[in-house]
């Protein structure tokens, strides 16, 4: 483990000549929310607005002599490698999933310039994974791993080394979201036994969770790429390695309508732009409650490549998820003054946020699907409740995702 030490410090020192330490800023408006000393590390301010570049940077300087490589992302990962390339000066190919972002596609080029080429290929970074590696089988080149890669992972731990340093020792926790598990294995494994970590992923990408469940790696059945950064369908071999001793209750799940309301909260109350990975590590603070009270906890905000035309579907994700937005069906009476009876309902905060005929063709009743807005979840209980009273007939479609897929 002592070389581990030294290789990252290493590392770190290696840095500072391409990048200065992100900051690491306490959080007043968390801290008294969760009565904690709670920071955050800034990973989305560094130069490529992910820590990906560390790993990056370690992985590549070891190899000077090599000037092709190879590597598949969903976009932090390749922003990354294409800003060493253009450092290094050598070529680099990578493949993205066709579903990655175009924010994170457009800063990929503007990183490596004329020194990466890119290649989309697959829905789920998995495809992407296995092309790009058989690409290089056939042309040659260094495949540079996003997680699964010793020199990967010892890079990802610098940025522990630079919390120890700014601390003056290390942090009570840690909360560390993981995608493949590269970040989240080379900080724990820093840290050791002097803080607890813990590990946060969404619920469509949970490969750490099932592969401590399963006591290996496993492939999930199904991925959700809406949190890009951490849609990861198995964790990596070496990662795992290092993180099968956590325990099941330091592993934490969210849903990725709840992560979107820390987003919003963010963008809103702190001008903190965050990508849905980048937000996880501070949701999951919801869930620690005694735990974490009056500790020390340092959250890795490890990106903040956000696309903003992502950004109505993240605030409606949101308000669904914070109970302030419905969707319902309802079967309205085809006779006149049956909608003024229905408005005649709403409260003076409930406004109609969604509202179109879906069957024009019945002669009595024509099914209507409302969308509702408020400003505090209660306001349903009274709506729904004088809907019953009126004799109205209606089915809450808000979490029914096959439903909310045709027409929400």
């Amino acid at each position: 483990m002592s070389d581990f030490h030294d290789n990252v410090r290493a590392a770190e020192t290696a840095m500072r000549a391409v990048f200065p330490a992100t900051p690491l800023q306490r959080n007043e408006h968390l801290s008294a929310r969760f009565d904690a000393d709670i920071w955050l590390k800034r990973e989305d301010l560094g130069p490529v607005r992910s820590y990906k570049l560390r790993g990056a940077l370690n992985a590549m300087r070891k190899r000077p002599d090599q000037r092709l490589f190879v590597c598949a992302s969903a976009g932090n990962h390749a922003q990354g490698v294409a800003f060493m390339c253009r450092h290094f000066g050598v070529k680099g190919v990578i493949f993205m999933p066709v579903t990655t972002p175009q924010q994170k596609i457009q800063k990929t080029r503007m990183f490596g310039g004329e020194n990466v080429e890119i290649h989309l290929v697959g829905d789920y970074f998995d495809h992407t994974l296995k092309s790009a590696k058989a690409w290089c089988e056939e042309n040659g080149g260094h495949f540079l791993a996003p997680f699964d890669d010793d020199d990967v992972i010892e890079g990802q731990a610098t940025l522990a080394l630079e919390v120890e340093t700014e601390l003056g020792g290390a942090p009570d926790f840690v909360v560390l979201p993981v995608g493949g598990g590269g970040m989240s294995a080379g900080v724990a494994t820093w840290f050791g036994g002097r803080t607890r970590p813990l590990f946060v992923e969404p619920r469509g990408g949970a490969c750490l969770h099932a592969a401590l469940a399963a006591g290996h790696p496993v492939a999930l059945d199904r991925v959700d790429t809406f949190v890009d950064g951490a849609a990861v369908g198995q964790i990596g071999e070496r990662p795992f390695a290092l993180l099968r001793d956590v325990p099941m209750r330091d592993s934490l799940v969210l849903s990725e309508d709840r992560i979107c309301t820390t987003i919003i909260d963010m963008l809103n109350v702190e001008g903190i732009v965050l990508e849905p990975a980048g937000a996880m590590a501070i949701e999951a603070l919801g869930d620690l409650g005694d735990r974490i009270r009056g500790k020390r906890v340092v959250c890795v905000t490890s990106g903040g490549n956000f696309d903003f035309e992502r950004l109505p579907e993240v605030k409606e994700r949101a308000l669904r998820y914070s109970g302030i937005k419905k969707y319902f069906i309802l079967r309205m009476p085809q006779r006149p003054g049956a909608l003024k009876d229905f408005l005649k309902i709403l409260g003076p905060d409930d406004d109609i946020a969604r509202f179109e005929y879906l069957k024009k063709s019945a002669r009595n009743f024509g099914s209507v699907l409302i969308g509702i807005e408020t400003v505090k979840p209660e306001n349903f209980v009274r709506l729904f409740a004088d809907l019953d009273a009126a004799g109205f007939t209606y089915t809450d479609i808000t979490n029914d995702e096959t439903l909310a897929q045709f027409v929400i």
